[in-house]
């Protein structure tokens, strides 16, 4: 709106409120006096919103509209004829148009709804909700109102729960929330600068004299590793406390180096569970105390072993049999379902969240079995001469790659089936290598990873069924894979570990070792990676040093990215470190206590 159209609105305004005024003081001088004045109606610009109210108000009854709670019968007798006749219709559509014209320009000068009303606080919050971070800070800026509202404990509790940060504690436990959401925003920062640079802590879990690295797990932090000797160790890499407790097992009375080898191992926040080569489970409560609450004896050898992460059920698969256990009411434990399939058992994975009754996911060859505790087993998938190669699940999905083999070649896939359906949704990718392994629980949302015989990587988009990145991450095949919403790392049957920032399509660091990489689990803090060897027999078992055991005996890993806040609260790895030990020189000296400055 030019200067000359602004004057004339002005002069037009002036003369409907003049005539508006007359009319009204002719018809009802007190009225008129003993009116309030409207309030305040647009934060921080006082006089003038209040100005142009009181002619918007005036316009309003000025062009024949009074309000019809304060106007007599014969006024409003009187404003209907007016408004039936020509004149009255003409100034009834010249106010209208007059009001449009100053809500569009009290728009277009303040920047800000025309909004004629006063909020109680409490839908203030309300409609503040929807806002983000970066939304919140420039509503604080318009006026000290406003600063209140955009301030409110309430809103930055609900984004600190948004993003994922303290998701445990309650409004309750904290009395600035906005700046504690910042703090969470500045350790993340930090974080992410840890490990883009490889700037932290790295401690090499100790191993067992004369003993083989068998298999290895982890559940936030706390790692559990089997031997070919028959032990079991537990670290709680959380409190930096690497000496770990053995979980003592039946054998005991038994000659030393006649127990069976560790076959498989699991462990969730309360659970550890090994199954060993001689169809001997047990389970210990890591609660109480490291001697087993439960053994449970197989006919044969353990050919799959499966933990549930949310609750405590255990399967299990041996010969033709799959059993699922869990404690009753009182705290025994029983077999709640069993199973009879056709072939051996592959792979073993138990569905999560689902409630009462368990649900596990069972591969036996070509064969997928959907095993519910209160049905039979059922065969969610079989072509022939089509084998399963690797497995993982979800809530409500489950992904599984397949071999292609026989005179019609279709390329090695990964296949995406509804667990409430019971169907195939997605076939994904079209790959000459074999698919060695998938992470679909992990993934971000609409994503999935997978890794292959052919030395790539590829993240899946379950919603166009399409490949959105490749990568070419290892010598040998991909052996494990994990994913979060930016960063990738992988491990590789050649012993290599490498990070990469798939959003970048940059690798940003990798650590090699002699093994193949069988475990990979990380946060947004740490990184466990365990290198588990093919052969499980003991070479050079009276040379007992570092060289014989990184060479033979498998390695174990722990990675802590957020060293510059541990740092204050516990010793460092490396400062407990002995100086043959050639493991101590893997750090970030800049992070640690320059001890060899003492030495001197």
């Amino acid at each position: 709106m030019d200067n000359h159209g602004l004057e004339e609105f002005r002069r037009r305004w002036q003369e409907e409120l003049a005539q508006a005024q007359a009319l009204k003081k002719r018809r009802r001088p007190e009225t008129a006096e003993r009116r309030p004045r409207r309030p305040e109606l647009v934060p921080g610009r006082g006089e003038q919103a209040s100005g142009y109210l009181a002619l918007a108000q005036g316009l309003l009854e000025g062009a024949g509209r009074p309000p019809a709670a304060r106007a007599t019968q014969a006024e409003r007798q009187d404003a209907a004829s007016r408004s039936r006749s020509p004149q009255g219709r003409e100034d009834t559509e010249g106010g209208d148009q007059l009001l449009d014209q100053l809500i569009r320009d009290l728009n277009e000068m303040d920047d800000v709804p025309f909004f004629d009303v006063q909020l109680p606080y409490e839908l203030a919050i309300n409609i503040f909700q929807y806002l983000n971070r970066k939304d919140l800070g420039r509503c604080a800026q318009v006026s000290k109102t406003w600063k209140v509202i955009a301030e409110d404990e309430v809103l930055w509790y609900r984004l600190c729960q948004q993003e994922g940060h303290l998701p445990e504690s309650s409004i309750s436990d904290y009395s600035c929330w906005k700046l504690i959401f910042q703090e969470c925003r500045a350790k993340e920062h930090m974080l992410r600068t840890n490990w883009k640079n490889r700037k932290g802590a790295v401690s090499e879990l100790e191993h067992i004299p004369d003993a083989v690295l068998c298999d290895v797990h982890s559940h936030n932090g706390v790692v559990i590793a089997g031997y070919t000797s028959g032990d079991v160790r537990v670290w709680d890499t959380r409190t930096w406390d690497y000496i770990a407790p053995f979980l003592e097992s039946e054998y005991e009375e038994d000659e030393p180096g006649m127990q069976p080898y560790v076959s498989f191992v699991k462990i969730n926040s309360s659970l550890a569970v090994a199954a060993y080569e001689d169809g001997i489970l047990n389970i210990w409560d890591l609660r109480t105390d490291r001697y087993p609450i439960h053994r449970f004896e197989h006919d044969a050898r353990i050919q799959a072993l499966a933990l549930s992460r949310e609750d405590a059920t255990v399967a299990t698969a041996s010969a033709f049999d799959v059993i699922m256990l869990c404690p009753n009411e009182e705290g025994y434990w029983h077999i709640a379902a069993e199973f009879e399939v056709q072939k051996l058992v592959d792979y073993l994975e138990i569905v999560p969240d689902t409630g009462r009754y368990p649900v596990a996911i069972a591969t036996a060859g070509d064969l997928v079995y959907l095993l519910k505790a209160e049905d039979s087993a059922r065969t969610l998938h079989y072509v022939y001469g089509q084998p399963v190669t690797c497995l993982d699940v979800s809530a409500n999905q489950v992904a599984f790659g397949v071999k292609s083999l026989g005179w019609v070649y279709e390329g090695n896939k990964i296949l995406v089936c509804s667990l409430e359906a019971e169907r195939c949704i997605s076939k994904l990718g079209n790959a000459l290598g074999d698919f060695t392994c998938v992470n679909l629980r992990d993934s971000p949302p609409s994503l999935m990873i997978s890794g292959n015989m052919d030395r790539r990587v590829r993240i899946h988009d379950l919603r166009t069924d399409k490949i959105t990145l490749s990568l070419s991450a290892h010598q040998l095949g991909v052996s494990s894979v994990q994913m979060d919403d930016w960063k990738i790392v992988s491990g590789g049957e050649e012993g290599l570990v490498t990070v990469w920032d798939y959003r970048m399509n940059q690798k940003l660091w990798e650590v090699h070792s002699r093994h193949p990489v069988r475990h990979i689990a990380f946060n947004s803090h740490s990184l466990i990676t365990a290198n588990v060897p093919y052969e499980r027999v003991v070479r050079n078992s009276d040379l007992d040093n570092f060289a014989t055991h990184r060479r033979h005996r498998g390695l174990i890993h722990a990675y802590e990215f957020a060293v510059d806040q541990l740092a204050f609260q516990s010793t460092l790895p490396i400062c407990r470190s002995s100086y043959i030990s050639m493991a101590g020189y893997n750090y970030d000296l800049a992070l640690t206590f320059p001890y060899d400055s003492i030495r001197e």
